[in-house]
């Protein structure tokens, strides 16, 4: 009966200018990813929904953003549903795909001590490493040991990628590559 949309400007966005925008930017970009939990939050809290009722949906650069928040123990917590649009997903990789490296100045460059920070927000590496304990190539270019999980209660809210060939800025090798290790490793199917 009935329902509700709710656009929460996050920081990181244009809404308020370039401070607004720049609050979320490389090692801040975890900001964003807060601000939707927040709002989630209070939707819950407030009884306006209910985790099972509430859906997230972004594209590009919000399709990072949901897949963050289905890979994050916060936000993986508080949707019961998301929709994933031509997605950013692998953090080490985006900068050599199709125009990624010239988004290097908003989220930063992997192939630098920038990693430190970008593998916190890279929803493919969360996803493999941190929730399903996958062994992870190393810096030296060294295979490492499997690990324990993070976050072990980990449920994957019901998940729609979408993604295109002829999307000139976001490979669709990000969509599909985390759809595999959600369907293959980590049994999401």
């Amino acid at each position: 009966r009935g329902g509700c949309k709710v656009i929460a400007n996050i920081r990181g966005g244009g809404e308020y200018g370039p401070r607004w925008h720049q609050m979320a930017l490389k090692e801040n970009r975890h900001k964003c990813f807060e601000d939707v939990e927040g709002v989630a939050r209070d939707l819950i809290r407030s009884k306006l929904t209910s985790r099972e009722k509430l859906a997230c949906i972004g594209g590009s650069n919000g399709g990072l953003l949901v897949g963050n928040l289905i890979t994050r123990p916060i936000g993986s917590s508080l949707f019961g549903a998301a929709v994933c649009q031509v997605p950013l997903l692998d953090m080490k990789r985006y900068s050599q795909l199709l125009a990624g490296a010239s988004w290097m100045g908003e989220y930063g460059n992997p192939e630098t001590s920038d990693w430190k920070f970008l593998r916190k927000h890279s929803p493919y590496h969360l996803l493999r490493h941190d929730i399903l304990g996958k062994p992870e190539l190393g810096d030296d270019g060294v295979l490492g040991q499997p690990t324990k999980s993070t976050n072990p209660d980990w449920k994957c809210p019901k998940t729609l990628f979408t993604t295109s060939t002829r999307d000139d800025r976001v490979h669709p090798g990000h969509a599909r590559k985390m759809v595999a290790a959600l369907l293959e490793e980590a049994g999401a199917g």
